[in-house]
């Protein structure tokens, strides 16, 4: 223990830079949204500059001390815990929003930079970054890029490494990386930007970025739907695929997580009946005589049971809280087990009918909630504790179908993780996404960049 405060003592003495041992903060920033890692991490470093990451990093370097990357917190696979004494770098205090460019449309900011407080700024000048997900109140733009976080927006845009035109990032040497600036065109070798992307911390610290701006959507529009049953749920996904419009969103979601949502969140149910699925449609589209003949068409081909759009932006928030809610309002349930994995778009009806089959014949103890981006098929796929099953049963089943899960996912040519990344809790099952080669090429780059294996240890590879 002392040889720990002597570490930290020489730190703060040398490079001026914030830290804090306090209990609250040790378990505040040691942990994310992951429930499963109990956060031990040996203190909290608050640097204020790339100059201090950089010194930080360069020292913990030469005394072999571990270091976890911490940005908004809110990812779900244990990426940003710290479990085994490590140092945490929180960059929140690293927030700064640089000046918009409406003449390129990009916007350099700092990593600790809030999501929100980035589409806010952009606002102001009818652009905006257009990454966006029910966490943009509390994750940041590090943390985003490091993830290569998705979200309810990835059918018309894309990950985030489609909006990110320049990183500058600090190698666990100390040595900063300015890569790429804000060039919409370089193509002068391998793009080291796309290696940082989605590392998930452990090549290297991003502490800068340029990010691609968009113009704001000014024909949007919100529709959501209810259907008796899994197929015409799908029905009503194909009808509006096929009618080519610009599509923002396509989500779905049970009826029991739509039921989660009203009872713990006081939303309610903007339709009479209760219906076994729901799908939400975001349509940015200019033709709106089209839109009015599809939705017109949706029920005269009786491919909805009941359907509405939402004819204020109070409405719209709330048809989207029913979506966003979701996993916050199960959380309040009780306890339950998360999955994220995608399949290609055509693959997903088979894909979730073949899943539902598997729950109702072998895992009966397990409550499923199942929502998702029916769009770009991803799902997230989450099972609840019964009040009648304990909880070693509940655990052991979860695991049980986790393999199940997983295998079935391979079989349609699928991964273990759409969005949230690998982080601690998926490492073990990464065999079923990536061949042995491909983890040994990652093993060899984590090996040139941070050969002693102190960045983020334990994430992703071992």
């Amino acid at each position: 223990m002392q040889a720990e405060k002597n570490i930290l003592s020489r730190i703060q003495k040398e490079f001026s830079v914030m830290a804090s041992q306090d209990p609250k903060d040790l378990d505040f920033y040691g942990k994310d949204w992951t429930l499963d890692c109990p956060p031990n991490p040996l203190a909290i470093l608050f640097p204020k500059s790339t100059e201090e990451v950089s010194k930080i990093l360069k020292f913990c370097s030469q005394e072999n001390i571990p270091i976890v990357p911490s940005g908004g917190r809110t990812g779900l696979s244990g990426g940003a815990m710290a479990t085994q004494g490590e140092l945490v770098l929180s960059l929140e205090k690293m927030n700064k929003i640089g000046k918009v460019c409406t003449l390129s449309r990009t916007l350099i900011v700092e990593s600790g930079a809030i999501t929100e407080a980035v589409h806010q700024e952009t606002a102001k000048y009818n652009l905006t970054w257009p990454v966006d997900f029910a966490s943009k109140g509390s994750s940041q733009v590090g943390g985003n890029i490091s993830t290569n976080a998705g979200g309810v927006n990835v059918i018309r845009y894309g990950n985030t490494r489609n909006w990110v035109l320049g990183l500058e990032v600090v190698l666990m040497n100390g040595e900063v990386l300015s890569i790429n600036g804000a060039l919409e065109k370089n193509n002068s070798g391998i793009d080291l930007r796309q290696l940082f992307i989605g590392s998930e911390g452990i090549l290297g610290v991003i502490t800068k970025a340029t990010l691609k701006l968009v113009p704001l959507e000014k024909n949007k529009r919100v529709f959501l739907f209810g259907a008796n049953n899994l197929k015409q749920a799908f029905k009503i996904c194909r009808f509006t695929r096929e009618n080519n419009f610009q599509l923002n969103a396509l989500e779905l979601f049970s009826g029991n997580c739509r039921e989660a949502v009203s009872e713990k969140m006081n939303v309610q149910n903007p339709f009479s009946t209760a219906y076994s699925w729901y799908v939400l449609v975001e349509i940015d589209e200019k033709n709106e005589s089209a839109v009015d003949q599809w939705l017109v068409d949706i029920f005269e081909k009786s491919l909805a049971e009941d359907g509405l759009e939402a004819k204020s932006s109070e409405e719209i928030i709330r048809i989207w809280k029913l979506r966003e809610g979701i996993a916050e309002s199960i959380g309040m349930i009780g306890h339950y087990h998360k999955n994220d994995v995608a399949v290609p778009v055509d693959a997903l009806e088979d894909f979730l009918e073949e899943y539902n089959s598997l729950v109702t014949n072998e895992f009966a103890r397990l409550q499923p909630y199942t929502f998702g981006h029916i769009g770009d098929g991803n799902l997230h796929i989450n099972t609840l504790k019964k009040p009648d099953v304990s909880e070693q049963d509940f655990l052991e089943d979860s695991k049980e179908l986790d393999i199940k899960l997983y295998i079935l996912t391979t079989k349609y040519l699928g991964t273990v993780s759409g969005e949230h990344g690998v982080g601690l809790l998926k490492k073990k099952h990464l065999h079923y996404t990536r061949s042995k080669t491909e983890i040994q090429i990652m093993k060899e780059i984590k090996k040139i960049l941070d050969p002693k294996n102190l960045l983020n240890p334990g994430k992703v590879i071992d």
